[in-house]
C-alpha cells in the first residue's frame, strides 16, 4: 500500500530532526516544522533563500561539503556550532546528502540540535523543582496564616481594654507588623484568584509594561521594542501576565539603577518558535516575550536559584518578584528561563499557543 503525500508531509513535519530540501544553487525548496525552529522562521520566509546565509556553518566545513557534494557523497559532522539569522549559536549535528542528478542535484541537510535536548531535561527539573515548592510554601503559609490570625484578633482587643497611650502603641505595632507578615504571606502565594483568559496580542501586554517602565523611569533607562509582528494571538490573563513581564521587567530595571550601569538599556522582544517542547509536551508553536537588560549580570551560582521564594541578589530585595512571575507563568503552561553574562541577562517567557487555554486544575 502505497503512503499519500499528504502522510508523507506529515511524517516529515513530525521529525524531531530538522529537513532541509536545498537545489543546486542553494536555494531552500522544502524545509520541515523541525527546521523552521532550527532558524527561527517559518518556511514561508525562508522559501528560496540561499541556505547558508541563514544558518552559518563552520568556515572549515565550507569546502568538505562543496567536496562532498560533488561526489554525491554524505558529508557529517558532530557537534558543530553553527548561528542562526539571530546570531544565536547553537550545538548541533548535521549531515548533508547530496541526491543523484537524475532528481535534480538537490541536497538534503539534516541536523539535529543537542542544545535544546539539554536544555528539555533542565526545563523538566526546573518545573519539577518550582512544583514542589510551590507546595511547600502553600503548605507553610497556611499554616502562619492561622496562628497570625489568632495574634491579630487578640493584639486588638488588648488595645480596646488598654488605657495608657504608652501601652496602646505597643499593641499597635503588634496589629501593624501581624498584617505585615500576612501580607507578605498572601505575596507568597501568589495570585489568589483563577485566571481569565482570553485571546490577546502579547505586544498589547509589553506595550502597557513599556509604559510603565517609561513612567517609573522617566527617560533614565531606554526602553527598545523589538517585535516580531508575525506572532500570532494567545490566550492569556492579560492583567496577570502585565504582572508576570512587568516583576521581571522591574527586577532588570532595579539591577541597571543599583549597580550605576552606562547607558542603561531594557528590550522588550517577541518571537515564534515552532515545534518547541515545554516539559513534556511538544508544542506546534510558542510564543516568546525577552526581557533584555545591559547590566553586570546575574553570578552564576544563582541562576538555579533565582526563582525560588526569598532568593534575592539586591540587598533591598525581597526575592518574591521572580517566584510569582514564575507562578503566573506556569498557571499559562509556560516557562521562564534565564541566562546571563557581563554586559546582558535575558529572561525569556514562553508561552504555548493553542486554540483555547488549558488550566490546571489548582490554578488559584
Amino acid at each position: 500500500m502505497k503512503a499519500s503525500r499528504a502522510l508523507q508531509e506529515k511524517v516529515l513535519g513530525n521529525l524531531t530532526a530538522a529537513v532541509f530540501l536545498v537545489t543546486q544553487k542553494g536555494e531552500i525548496c522544502y524545509m520541515n516544522q523541525a527546521a523552521e525552529s532550527i532558524l527561527g522562521m517559518s518556511f514561508k520566509r525562508a522559501e528560496g533563500t540561499e541556505f547558508f546565509s541563514l544558518l552559518s556553518m563552520p568556515d572549515e566545513d565550507g569546502q568538505a561539503i562543496e567536496n562532498a557534494t560533488n561526489e554525491l557523497r554524505p558529508f557529517t559532522r558532530r557537534q558543530a556550532k553553527v548561528r542562526d539569522t539571530q546570531g544565536v549559536e547553537k550545538t548541533v549535528d548535521y549531515s548533508v546528502i547530496p541526491l543523484d542528478a537524475d532528481e535534480g542535484g538537490y541536497m538534503l541537510v539534516e541536523i539535529r540540535e543537542l542544545d535544546r535536548l539539554m536544555k528539555i531535561n533542565r526545563e523538566e527539573q526546573q518545573i519539577a523543582a518550582h512544583d514542589t515548592t510551590r507546595q511547600l510554601v502553600r503548605g507553610l503559609a497556611h499554616e502562619v496564616k492561622n496562628p497570625l490570625g489568632g495574634i491579630l484578633g487578640a493584639a486588638q482587643l488588648l488595645h480596646q481594654e488598654l488605657e495608657e497611650p504608652e501601652l496602646q502603641e505597643y499593641t499597635s505595632v503588634i496589629t501593624e507588623e501581624t498584617n505585615r507578615l500576612r501580607n507578605l504571606v498572601d505575596r507568597m502565594l501568589g495570585p489568589n484568584q483563577r485566571p481569565q483568559f482570553h485571546k490577546l496580542n502579547v505586544h498589547e501586554v509589553l506595550e502597557r509594561v513599556a509604559t510603565l517602565l517609561g513612567a517609573e523611569t522617566r527617560g533614565k533607562v531606554r526602553i527598545v521594542k523589538d517585535y516580531d509582528p508575525s506572532v500570532p494571538e494567545v490566550y492569556i490573563d492579560s492583567e496577570q501576565l502585565i504582572q508576570a513581564v512587568l516583576n521581571v521587567a522591574r527586577n532588570a530595571l532595579e539591577a541597571l539603577i543599583d549597580t550605576g550601569t552606562a547607558d542603561p538599556e531594557i528590550i522588550l522582544r517577541s518571537r515564534v518558535h515552532y515545534r518547541f517542547t515545554l516539559g513534556h509536551v511538544q508544542h506546534s508553536l510558542i510564543a516568546r516575550i525577552g526581557i533584555i537588560d545591559n547590566g553586570p549580570g546575574i553570578d552564576e551560582n544563582m541562576l538555579d536559584e533565582i526563582f525560588y521564594p526569598m532568593i534575592s541578589g539586591r540587598d533591598k530585595g525581597t526575592g518574591l518578584g521572580l517566584s510569582i512571575a514564575q507562578s503566573i507563568i506556569n498557571v499559562h503552561k509556560g516557562l521562564i528561563e534565564c541566562s546571563s553574562q557581563p554586559g546582558e541577562t535575558e529572561f525569556s517567557i514562553y508561552l504555548p499557543i493553542a486554540d483555547g487555554p488549558q488550566v490546571p486544575d489548582d490554578a488559584h
